[in-house]
């Protein structure tokens, strides 16, 4: 919601949306604000009149919409996750830097006390080295792992459909798509991890430190069609899946992470209590480590350690500096400081922690959309599905898996005519 931004120092001047449809009550809360349908345009007419740019459109235009306003030296707020694919979420992260400009991605949890409150217990030592991590979520909550519709003419006159594709290949409208419903079709979302993946995994990854996968592996939900035929519609993405990623760990001691969505759980603790919620039900995070354990919901909501009546026993300094001012007006405050300046906080996502962060949850969907890759067998009967078998091997630094050539397609996207992300 942008009337978060609004709730400090800053002021909405100009709105900007394909769909006149989702932006009427923005413009109705702000009717001073010159409204635009383009944001190319309006970058172009009115880039003296603004200093920061929110970007919330699906996924799939993140990055060129970032990165247009960066290149224009402004700050900028990005919902999660950061990008669609993990070509875009590495430019991002340098561009952030070579622009020296503020910026934030929307996981608002990275501001909360929680997270901070498992970094201390684990800094603290009460857990141990925490070798194992599970991370899951209810969603998706729209539909997944079906056909693409059928076409529909009847575009809404309030729409323009063709700035709506931005960088997606060109097809025809289709009814449903619209307003949320496009996360669970690879084209223009990514699935339930690209939803739900930074509000989740952020803890773990901020809490342990960790870097780029060096491995992922994954098993997804099938879909049937008729009897005892899988369904197979690869512009969709799974009803579930199961993904194991490794992680280089501190001390030299390997991090097994595991994502679980779909309503797919991990084993409940033998400590925690048979009525005591895991998580916060449908999502959360388990940590375990060689001393004990600990967990957390959403956003890193409601920390606590296994068995939970360790939580009220910690006795733990608090170390590391709260974020009172909450994450939206954390980055108006930076925003209006100035990139360096000394009155400048530090900020809690960070293009240089978010771009890896959502690079880590990409990962996870190279690997969900490596799986059914089928390729035509060599009798001419039937496919072969090369990527269900193996685990991928990932080169970080090179953006590159090294065992499975037919998987990089995924880690970068060639854009429709006329978009371009500028580097």
């Amino acid at each position: 919601d942008i009337s978060e931004f609004a709730k400090g120092p800053a002021d909405i001047n100009f709105l900007c949306d394909v769909d006149k449809r989702r932006a009427a009550d923005a413009v109705k809360k702000f009717p001073k604000a010159k409204f635009y349908t383009d944001f190319r345009e309006m970058y172009d007419k009115e880039h003296k009149n603004f200093d920061a740019v929110s970007v919330s459109t699906p996924d799939h235009t993140h990055a060129v919409a970032a990165m247009g306003a960066m290149q224009l030296n402004k700050a900028v707020y990005v919902q999660k996750p950061l990008t669609h694919d993990i070509y875009e979420a590495r430019m991002l992260t340098q561009a952030a830097k070579k622009n020296k400009v503020v910026t934030q991605m929307g996981n608002q949890g990275a501001s909360g006390d929680g997270v901070r409150q498992l970094m201390e217990w684990y800094n603290a030592g009460l857990v141990g080295d925490v070798h194992t991590v599970y991370c899951w979520t209810d969603r998706p909550v729209w539909p997944q792992g079906i056909p693409w519709p059928a076409p529909d003419n009847n575009i809404p006159k309030e729409l323009n459909w063709d700035l709506w594709l931005g960088t997606a290949p060109q097809t025809e409208y289709v009814d449903n798509l619209l307003p949320f419903n496009w996360r669970g079709w690879w084209n223009y979302g990514t699935g339930a991890i690209g939803d739900m993946g930074c509000h989740i995994i952020e803890p773990p990854f901020r809490v342990l430190g960790l870097g780029y996968p060096t491995s992922v592996e994954c098993s997804v939900g099938s879909v049937y069609v008729g009897e005892f035929k899988r369904g197979y519609f690869p512009e969709s993405c799974p009803p579930s899946s199961h993904v194991i990623m490794k992680f280089p760990g501190k001390n030299g001691k390997e991090v097994t992470l595991h994502w679980m969505d779909g309503g797919i759980q991990p084993e409940r603790p033998e400590e925690l209590g048979p009525n005591e919620v895991m998580g916060d039900g449908g999502n959360g995070a388990l940590f375990i480590g060689d001393k004990g354990k600990m967990m957390c919901g959403t956003y890193g909501i409601d920390p606590r350690l296994i068995p939970t009546s360790r939580t009220a026993q910690a006795n733990v300094p608090q170390t590391i500096a709260r974020v009172p001012e909450g994450h939206y007006q954390q980055w108006v405050n930076a925003a209006i400081a100035g990139y360096g300046s000394s009155k400048q906080k530090a900020m809690s996502s960070p293009f240089d922690i978010a771009g890896p962060l959502t690079e880590t949850i990409l990962m996870a969907n190279l690997a969900i959309r490596s799986f059914d890759i089928r390729k035509p067998k060599a009798n001419g009967k039937g496919f072969d599905y090369p990527g269900r078998y193996i685990k991928l091997l990932w080169d970080g630094a090179n953006m590159k898996i090294t065992n499975f050539d037919d998987a990089n397609q995924f880690a970068k996207r060639t854009y429709r005519d006329g978009w371009s992300l500028g580097v």
